[in-house]
């Protein structure tokens, strides 16, 4: 099958599996996906079915067993420490994960400047996103001076200043109280329309998912 030119991601094949003891847990068997330009797309399935894994293959923290993925029509590399590509995802994809990722040493609105001067963007406006995402007031404060669920959205808000071409999210409702869930899947999915970055999301929740044009589920084999 060929890549279509509107690809932003493209993975044939993929295979990922791990040692546990004596065993070969298999994460990913032959997976297959494609997404792209303004099209968001859900990931779901039980934990261990390989969300997090494929989330964790995609931004190059880990490397596929076979298979072949296609970042912006290009291939990506078969070790994960290769330096143009390392440039290039954080140039231009952005990731949420479960544990945020923000730099302890930074407050929140340090995190937010630093993460799209990384990225080669203006530089962001700090208190709109900080507002849009319901962190007003937090933007002097370190990571370890706000509630797990505030980092979650700090994190977010650090995704959308760089204006990716690609965002990668890992549960990134799943620390939040369902009111706040609700309205920072709002600014997801606002980001994205107004933005026309794909999106890639990994969830549990089923309405979430709903939300998004597509939904791959996966099995605890890592299969569609």
């Amino acid at each position: 099958m060929g890549d279509d030119v509107s690809e932003r991601l493209s993975v044939r094949g993929l295979c990922k599996a791990y040692r546990s003891g004596d065993d070969r847990v298999t994460i990913l068997n032959d997976f297959d996906l494609s997404l792209s330009d303004g099209e968001a797309v859900a990931l779901t399935g039980r934990s261990g079915s390989g969300k997090s894994t494929l989330i964790h293959l995609l931004c190059g923290l880990a490397v596929p067993d076979g298979g072949r993925i296609r970042l912006f029509g290009e291939a990506m590399p078969a070790t994960a420490d290769d330096e143009l590509w390392a440039t290039q995802r954080r140039q231009r994809v952005a990731t949420v994960f479960q544990d945020t990722n923000l730099l302890p040493t930074l407050t929140v609105s340090e995190n937010i400047r630093f993460r799209a001067s990384l990225a080669d963007r203006p530089a962001p406006d700090v208190a709109g996103w900080l507002r849009a995402l319901g962190l007003q007031g937090l933007a002097d404060r370190y990571p370890d001076q706000v509630s797990g669920g505030q980092r979650q959205r700090a994190a977010i808000a650090v995704a959308f200043a760089m204006r990716p071409e690609l965002l990668l999210a890992d549960e990134p409702t799943g620390s939040l109280d369902r009111h706040t869930a609700s309205a920072v899947a709002d600014e997801l999915f606002r980001f994205q329309r107004d933005t026309g970055c794909p999106m890639l999301l990994a969830t549990h929740d089923q309405a979430l998912a709903e939300r998004c044009e597509r939904i791959v589920p996966l099995t605890s084999e890592g299969d569609v």
